[in-house]
């Protein structure tokens, strides 16, 4: 394998990780989760689990990460103590199949994103919708295929060149832009409507699923349980310590989060469009927002665009995953390996791509789709799944052990991870983790 580069800064850092949430996971599916779990009440419980679920599963995979310079399918093997190293191989074999499965979809949202900056490029804003463009099939091959492409391009030209540099700049553009956008939606007539949707907990609709949902959206947002973080951390030195970068990135997304239902909720209830109409939520809500706006398609374009640009690095940080977990286990060069992975990722993707049109596919409730069957796979399973094996890994002798784990955590300047935090690690987290994931399984909307 080759030598694991250095990340150029600390700004790029943690841009580039928040950004592989804010593309997809904040400003698609948050507020799409939102929508569908009671608004302000499924805010206050995802902030909650951000805070005591996220923040300890990112530190701890960044950690994991950084300490074991390999990809997440060896990571654990590499740092568990003598004796116990096999025992560990299947949770990096997890890492591997979450990451695939994720790829399956996000690759094709991404895709519709593209499309709709395309569409609002060529002045054509007016003209298509979220479910005419899911149902054409050459529509999302072709956007599909874009998207792959120029992901495994760039990966070609390793991780530091290819992707923390387009993304820096374009993570910061994009906040800038989304502040504009949610000053606009406030000043809409149906802003206090929707403020209060969003913003007003209302603590009767709090259910069990609120809390499941919150819980997997946490771990998504911020593409921890499965090796996302895993793979920054081991191109990060040891200047600083990574419990202030953790809060750095969670307190990034976060913010990223907020403006979007803030730019969102206000636009569903001044122009009636559903809150709760899941996927369709980011792409309707934000066209009919420029739609009517002076100049929109020119603010269109640019959100677009910086969409473009988040969601990519979200595609380009599970391929160079993918990537560098197939390339340990074959022994590939990059470009061989960009191609082969490209290929894969293509074919799998078809399913969700062609998955509302020629692979009709209904795993679960009514309505259900490809996409839903992935993303059942990553946020119901693999993310708090790993969540709990990190927790495990990191705070128990069976796996690498607390001792190593403040070490490696502690290395650098910045806040530390504290002593009496080990409970919290040990029992606390793991615990919360099973019982929530539990529940989850048992009242899963299976049919």
């Amino acid at each position: 394998m080759e030598k694991r580069e250095r990340l150029g800064s600390r700004l790029g850092f943690i841009m580039l990780s928040a950004g592989c949430a804010i593309g997809c996971g904040n400003v698609w599916k948050f507020p799409w989760m939102c929508g569908q779990n009671g608004g302000g009440s499924f805010v206050l419980i995802y902030i909650l689990c951000l805070l005591v679920l996220g923040l300890p599963t990112m530190l701890m995979e960044l950690t994991v990460g950084r300490a074991a310079q390999t990809s997440p399918l060896y990571m654990y093997e590499k740092l568990a103590r003598s004796g116990k190293k096999k025992k560990w191989k299947a949770c990096g074999i997890l890492c591997l199949i979450g990451n695939i499965a994720l790829i399956a979809f996000y690759s094709v949202v991404t895709g519709w994103i593209i499309y709709y900056f395309v569409k609002f490029l060529t002045g054509q804003n007016r003209e298509f919708g979220f479910e005419a463009m899911i149902a054409d099939p050459a529509v999302n091959v072709v956007y599909l295929l874009v998207t792959v492409v120029i992901a495994y391009v760039i990966l070609s030209f390793h991780l530091q060149g290819g992707l923390e540099r387009i993304t820096k700049y374009m993570m910061l553009a994009l906040i800038v832009l989304m502040l504009v956008l949610a000053v606009h939606s406030l000043m809409l007539k149906g802003a206090a409507e929707g403020l209060s949707f969003y913003l007003v907990p209302d603590f009767s609709r709090i259910t069990g699923a609120t809390v499941v949902s919150a819980m997997n959206q946490a771990f998504f947002t911020l593409s921890a349980g499965m090796g996302g973080m895993a793979i920054f951390g081991s191109y990060l030195e040891k200047d600083r310590s990574l419990m202030g970068e953790s809060i750095n990135i969670i307190a990034l997304d976060t913010l990223v989060a907020v403006i979007a239902g803030v730019i969102m909720f206000p636009a569903c209830y001044t122009y009636g469009l559903e809150v709760n109409a899941g996927p369709s939520l980011l792409f309707d809500t934000m066209a009919s927002v420029f739609n009517n706006m002076s100049g929109g398609r020119w603010w269109g374009t640019l959100f677009f665009l910086f969409m473009v640009f988040a969601a990519m690095s979200t595609v380009l940080g599970v391929c160079e995953n993918i990537l560098a977990m197939i390339r340990e286990l074959t022994g590939w060069s990059r470009p061989k390996g960009c191609l082969v992975c490209g290929i894969g990722t293509f074919l799998i993707a078809l399913t969700t791509a062609l998955g509302y049109s020629v692979f009709r596919f209904q795993p679960f409730a009514e309505g259900t789709a490809w996409l839903d069957f992935w993303d059942f796979i990553v946020s119901t399973n693999v993310m708090p799944i790993g969540a709990l094996i990190l927790a495990l890994f990191c705070s128990n002798k069976l796996g690498w052990g607390w001792e190593n784990f403040l070490s490696e955590a502690n290395a650098g300047e910045g806040m530390k991870v504290k002593g009496w935090m080990k409970p919290v690690f040990r029992y606390f987290v793991p615990v919360v983790i099973l019982f929530i994931y539990i529940y989850g399984m048992i009242n899963f909307q299976w049919k």
